[in-house]
């Protein structure tokens, strides 16, 4: 069985990300980040990050242009 991770919570985003808890809910709330409801848990899928990670770099790229 792959155990490779596959979401974090809301306070780990917020650690990858480099932001506050509360940015990062904001960014759950907002859908600017995707998440899922796992029972009572919210959780964000580690490729959510990914892409926002690159989504990010992307703009970063085009706004020096």
């Amino acid at each position: 069985m792959d155990h490779e991770r596959r979401f974090y919570r809301v306070a780990e985003l917020a650690q990858v990300v480099g932001c506050s808890k509360s940015k990062a809910y904001e960014l759950v709330a907002s859908g600017a980040v995707p998440s899922v409801r796992i029972g009572t848990l919210l959780r964000v899928p580690v490729s959510a990050v990914e892409d926002l990670a690159r989504a990010t770099v992307g703009e970063s790229t085009r706004d020096r242009s």
